[in-house]
C-alpha cells in the first residue's frame, strides 16, 4: 500500500461562497478512488506520463493547484464537486393544509468531508388548524377547576378559531398509579377515594382517554361533564404516565396534520422513572399505547416514564405541551419546561377561571417561536443551521427564529457534511410542533469516471488495463506498469523490504507481496495502511466515549482536531476566556489549556489565579525583604542583582500585617505583600521598627529564685508546725475527757490494772 501525508492551502471564503480548510490527507492511495474518498481537497491526475518509474501512485493524488503546478493537464483532473437537485414540490391538492416549508424535497450529491450548504424557507401560514387535548388532573384538590372547564369546549374553539379558523379539542384526565403508596388500596377506597361521602366521586384510575379531537364543542362540554372528581394518597401525579399516552396513541386522540398542542392542567408536581420501586414496579415504560376501554391498561405493570422519554416523544408527534398550572407549581414546571422543546408554562386561577386566556397566549407564544431540526440523522452525517434571525449567525444543531408573524418568511442556510462514502441515505428536518418536513436525500460521490478502455495497455506491458491513468495488473502481477511478477525474485530480499527497522512483516497487519505490503482490513471494514500497515484511522484517543471527542478526525492514530478545538482528543475548544481575570490571561503565569490555566513555577490556585502558597511566598521573599529594608540578610552583598522583582516601601506605621519573618538577627519584620503580573513580582511595604527580644534580667533572676526558695521553705516550716499543734491539740482534748471520767467514777485515769495476777497458795483469807 501506498502512503502520504500532505497539508494544503487555505480556501477563503468570501460573499456567497463555502468556506473549509482543504487537506489532502492521502490514506492507503492506489486508484483514483481511494484518492477521491481521502478527503475534499483531493484531486486525481490520470494523465499517463504523469508520475515517473518507481514513483508511487500516491503522487497523482494532490490538491488541483498542485497537480497543476507539477505539470498534469487541467482536462485530466478528477475533482467531483458537490451537486443539489431541487425535487418538485406535490402541488396542493384540495382540502390539504397550505405549505409552510420549502423546499420538500432535494437530492444532495456529496463529497466526503465537503460540506454543502442550501436555504429552507418558512413562512407561517394563515389558518394553519390546531388540535388540543385538554389533560386534566382530577385528583381531589382539583375540585373546582372540574367545575369551570365543563363549561370551557364553546369558548376555547371560539377564540382558537378566531386564530386559525380551524380547531378540534379532546379531553382526558388522570390521578395516579392504583397502588400503594400512590392510592390507597383499601376496596371500598379504591371505589370511593373522595372524603366528602356526599360528593359524587369516580373510582381511583392512572389515565383515561375521555373525549377524541373534535369541533363540537357541545360535545365536549356533555362528555365532561359526565365527569367526577377522584382522589389518590400522595402529592405527586401521574401526569408524566398520562402524558405519554396522549403523545403515543395517535389514532385514539385523533392527532391531525395540525398545530399539536397538549395542554396538562394540574395543581401538583409529578412521578417520574424510578418512582415506580416503591409499588415494587420494575419493568420500564415501553413508550407504546397501551389503552384498553380508553384506560391505560399497564399503569400497574410499567413505571412512570423518564422526563427523556416524555420529551422525545412529543418531539417525535410534532406536540407542543402547555403546562396550565397553579403558583405553587410555576418552578417546577418551568424547570421541566427547560427540558422539553417548544414548550410554555402558565399559571392557574385558583379555580382554574382564566385558563382560556391562559392557553390562547402559550399558543400565539408557541407559534411563533420556529426551531428548525432534524430528526436521527443516519450514520457519518453532520447538519448545522445558521439564520438571518437575532443570534442565528454562529452555526448550531438547531436553527431558532423568535417572534414570527403570520406571513412572515424566515430563511435557514442548513450546511450538510457526509464524512465517509455511505450507501444512499435520507433523513428529515422541518420545524418543531409542525408536520410539514423537508425530505433531505444524500449520495456520496466517490467513484471516479475516467472512460477508460477496457483492455490490456502497452503502458502497462500488456498485462493489464489503464484505469483513470494508472494500471490495473492482471492477476499473477503488481508494480506501476504491471513488472513484477511474483515468484521471479528471491523471497527474503522481497520480505526484508516489508520489515520496518527489521521488526515484523508488515507490522502484522497486511501481507508481503512483491516487497510491498498489501494491508489487510481493519475491524472496522477499512484499510491498514502506510508502508508498512503502521496506520489506521480506527484507534485515537476518546473522550466521552467519542473518538476524537467527535470534535476532529482519526489519522494514523492521533487526532487530528476541527478548526477551533485542540488537545490529544479534540476535547478542549481553543479559548482563553475562562483562564482570564480582567482580561490578563493566569495573570501572566501560566498558559490556558482545555480553558484552565497550566500554572508554572511553583503557582497554583484554582481556575484563573496561578497564585503562589501564602507561607510559600513569605518564606521565599523573607531574604529580600530583610536586604532592602534593613541592610542585612543572605543577600546583604547581592541585594540589587537577586531582589529585583521587588519595589519596596518602608512605612512608620501597618494598619495590618499579613507576613512576619525572623531575620538574621533574630528580630520579626513586619510587612504587607501585593502581588503584581508575572512571576515572583511584588510591591513590599515594610514597617520601619522590627520587633526584637531584649535581654534576660540577672538580678530580677537571682532575686526571684531566692525569694521562691525561701518561700517554700517557710511554706514547708508553716505545715510541720501545722501539724504538730494539730496532734497536741488531739492528745490534749483526750486528756480533759479522762480527767472528767475520773470524777464521776472515783478512778484515777491514768491507772491501769495489772496484766497478770499472782496469788500465795498458803495464804488463806479465813485465818
Amino acid at each position: 500500500m501506498l502512503q502520504a501525508v500532505c497539508l494544503r492551502g487555505l480556501l477563503l471564503l468570501l460573499v456567497g461562497r463555502q468556506v473549509y480548510t482543504e487537506q489532502c490527507l492521502k490514506a492507503s492511495v492506489n486508484t483514483c478512488g481511494d484518492c477521491i474518498k481521502s478527503g475534499p481537497g483531493c484531486a486525481w491526475c490520470k494523465d499517463l506520463n504523469f508520475t515517473k518509474t518507481g514513483e508511487q501512485e500516491a503522487a497523482r493524488c494532490d490538491t488541483p493547484a498542485v497537480l497543476k503546478e507539477k505539470g498534469c493537464p487541467p482536462t485530466d483532473i478528477i475533482n467531483p464537486k458537490n451537486d443539489f437537485i431541487k425535487i418538485s414540490n406535490k402541488p396542493l391538492k384540495a382540502g390539504e393544509n397550505p405549505v409552510q416549508i420549502q423546499p420538500q424535497e432535494i437530492q444532495l450529491d456529496l463529497r466526503p468531508g465537503m460540506p454543502y450548504t442550501f436555504q429552507l424557507h418558512f413562512k407561517r401560514a394563515q389558518g394553519y388548524p390546531v388540535d388540543l387535548y385538554y389533560l386534566m388532573d382530577l385528583s381531589y384538590s382539583m375540585k373546582d377547576d372540574l367545575e369551570n372547564v365543563k363549561n370551557l369546549g364553546n369558548d376555547l374553539l371560539k377564540e382558537l378559531n378566531k386564530i386559525t379558523g380551524s380547531a378540534r379539542i379532546g379531553f382526558g384526565s388522570f390521578v395516579d398509579k392504583t397502588l400503594l403508596p400512590y392510592t390507597d388500596t383499601n376496596e371500598a377506597k379504591l371505589k370511593r377515594p373522595c372524603s366528602d361521602k356526599n360528593e359524587p366521586c369516580q373510582p381511583a384510575f392512572g389515565f383515561q382517554h375521555v373525549l377524541p379531537l373534535t369541533k363540537d364543542g357541545d360535545k365536549f362540554k356533555s362528555m365532561v361533564a359526565e365527569q367526577h372528581i377522584s382522589g389518590n394518597l400522595d402529592p405527586p401525579e401521574g401526569s408524566l404516565d398520562a402524558i405519554m399516552q396522549a403523545a403515543v396513541c395517535v389514532n385514539e386522540i385523533g392527532w391531525g396534520n395540525s398545530t399539536r398542542l397538549l395542554v396538562l392542567a394540574t395543581d401538583d408536581g409529578f412521578h417520574m422513572a424510578g418512582d415506580g420501586k416503591l409499588a415494587a414496579i420494575l419493568e420500564p415504560n415501553r413508550e407504546t399505547c397501551q389503552l384498553v376501554d380508553r384506560k391505560y391498561s399497564k399503569s400497574t405493570l410499567w413505571d412512570y416514564p423518564s422526563v427523556g422519554q416524555v420529551a422525545r416523544k412529543l418531539e417525535e408527534q410534532n406536540i407542543q405541551p402547555i403546562f396550565a398550572v397553579t403558583k405553587k407549581m410555576e418552578t417546577v414546571y418551568t424547570e421541566l419546561s427547560k427540558l422539553i422543546p417548544k414548550s410554555a408554562v402558565g399559571v392557574l386561577s385558583e379555580d382554574s377561571g382564566n385558563v382560556v386566556n391562559l392557553i390562547v397566549d402559550a399558543y400565539n407564544s408557541l407559534s411563533s417561536e420556529v426551531i428548525m431540526a432534524h430528526e436521527a440523522l443516519p450514520e457519518f452525517i453532520s447538519v448545522k443551521y445558521t439564520s438571518d434571525c437575532k443570534d442565528g449567525e454562529k452555526p448550531s444543531d438547531r436553527g431558532k427564529c423568535d417572534n414570527v408573524n403570520i406571513g412572515t418568511e424566515v430563511i435557514f442556510d442548513v450546511t450538510v457534511t457526509v464524512d465517509r462514502c455511505i450507501n444512499s441515505q435520507s433523513f428529515l428536518i422541518g420545524p418543531l410542533g409542525f408536520n410539514e418536513k423537508l425530505k433531505v436525500n444524500v449520495r456520496t460521490r466517490c467513484d471516479c469516471e475516467c472512460d477508460d478502455i477496457n483492455q490490456p495497455h502497452p503502458h502497462c506491458k500488456e498485462k493489464g488495463k489503464v484505469v483513470c491513468g494508472s494500471c490495473r495488473c492482471d492477476p499473477g502481477f503488481l508494480g506501476q506498469h504491471c513488472e513484477c511478477q511474483v515468484g521471479q525474485k528471491d523471497v527474503a530480499s522481497l520480505k526484508a523490504q516489508c520489515q520496518k527497522d527489521n521488526g515484523t512483516e508488515c507490522e502484522g497487519k497486511g501481507d508481503c507481496v512483491c516487497g510491498r505490503c498489501q494491508c489487510h482490513l481493519t475491524e472496522g471494514g477499512n484499510n491498514f495502511y502506510g508502508e508498512f500497515c503502521e496506520c489506521d484511522d480506527e484507534h485515537c484517543e476518546k473522550y466521552a466515549n467519542k473518538q476524537c471527542a467527535g470534535h476532529g478526525k482519526c489519522k494514523c492514530g492521533r487526532c487530528e482536531c476541527n478548526e477551533g478545538y485542540e488537545g490529544a482528543a479534540c476535547q478542549c475548544a481553543k479559548s482563553d476566556e475562562d483562564c482570564k481575570i480582567d482580561g490578563i490571561v493566569c495573570h501572566e503565569r501560566g498558559k490556558c489549556v482545555c480553558n484552565q490555566c497550566e500554572c508554572q513555577r511553583g503557582y497554583n490556585g484554582p481556575s484563573a489565579k496561578c497564585v503562589l502558597l501564602a507561607n510559600v511566598r513569605v518564606k521565599s521573599q523573607g531574604g529580600c525583604v530583610e536586604c532592602l529594608a534593613f541592610g542585612t540578610g543572605p543577600f546583604e552583598k547581592s541585594c540589587v542583582e537577586n531582589c529585583k522583582h521587588l519595589q519596596h516601601v518602608i512605612v512608620e506605621k501597618l494598619i495590618k500585617h499579613d507576613c512576619r519573618v525572623k531575620d538574621k538577627e533574630g528580630c520579626w519584620m513586619l510587612f504587607t505583600m501585593t502581588e503584581q503580573l508575572g512571576f515572583d513580582k511584588y510591591i513590599v511595604n515594610v514597617l520601619k521598627d522590627r520587633e526584637c527580644p531584649e535581654g534576660p534580667n540577672i538580678a530580677a533572676i537571682v532575686g526571684g529564685s531566692i525569694a521562691a526558695v525561701a518561700l517554700i521553705g517557710l511554706l514547708i516550716l508553716l505545715i510541720i508546725k501545722g501539724v504538730l499543734y494539730a496532734s497536741d491539740l488531739r492528745e490534749w482534748k483526750r486528756f480533759e475527757k479522762d480527767r472528767k471520767h475520773e470524777k464521776t467514777s472515783g478512778t484515777n485515769p491514768l491507772f491501769q490494772n495489772a496484766t497478770t495476777t499472782v496469788q500465795n497458795p498458803t495464804f488463806s483469807g479465813d485465818s
